[in-house]
């Protein structure tokens, strides 16, 4: 009889893969956790679908609705996402003792509604604010600044999450099947935005 040892080493290899697997698709943000499919089938948005954040955005969607695509013109759409502002800011958090900056919080303020294509209210305006903290060495500025724009970069698509559970959200649900009982408020502009967040971050200064 051959020894059981082998198969249990590959069973658990199996799970421990299979946990990998779960986690590489979590890490790429579409399948959430906590987040159902949305109640409407068609969607407008001015954030640039072109963007890495609009392309990660989509693919959210998507993954998460099915049944749920983006139109081109937001008259063909049954909602409107309307990015309302976004900036980001670097502020110094510590200073060594000779004055040196040792750490920099790095702040990214995201603010959007979602309107139905009368304008009702589905969402008020919601701030999301994300917030990291990052060591500063001023021996290496350059490598440095281009850790800022990958922490800045990661930190907007960490907010698709939170959009996507919002907009999916029961009082978002509930609020698409009574739109009528809704607010109603002017629709505003949805032309597509540039992908340059409206503030950047303050210039680095050895």
């Amino acid at each position: 009889m051959m020894p059981l040892a082998p198969f249990a080493s590959l069973r658990r290899l199996r799970f421990v893969l299979a946990g990998l697997a779960l986690l590489a698709l979590g890490a790429c943000g579409f399948h959430l956790k906590g987040a159902t499919p949305l109640p409407f089938q068609t969607i407008y948005t001015n954030i640039n679908l072109d963007s890495e954040f609009g392309a990660r955005l989509r693919r959210t969607v998507t993954a998460n609705s099915p049944n749920t695509r983006f139109t081109e013109r937001r008259l063909d759409a049954d909602v409107f996402l309307h990015q309302i502002t976004e900036s980001q800011n670097l502020r110094q958090l510590s200073l060594d003792a000779d004055g040196r900056v040792e750490e920099y919080e790095l702040n990214l303020d995201f603010q959007f509604e979602l309107l139905d294509r009368e304008g009702h209210v589905l969402l008020p305006p919601t701030t999301l604010l994300s917030v990291r903290e990052l060591p500063y060495n001023d021996r290496i500025v350059q490598a440095k600044e281009g850790e800022i724009e990958r922490t800045f970069k990661d930190m907007r698509n960490g907010l698709i999450d939170q959009i996507m559970r919002r907009m999916s959200s029961p009082e978002v649900q509930a609020a698409y099947a009574n739109a009528a009982d809704r607010p109603i408020v002017p629709i505003p502009n949805d032309a597509v935005l540039s992908t340059t967040p409206s503030a950047g971050p303050a210039p680095i200064r050895p």
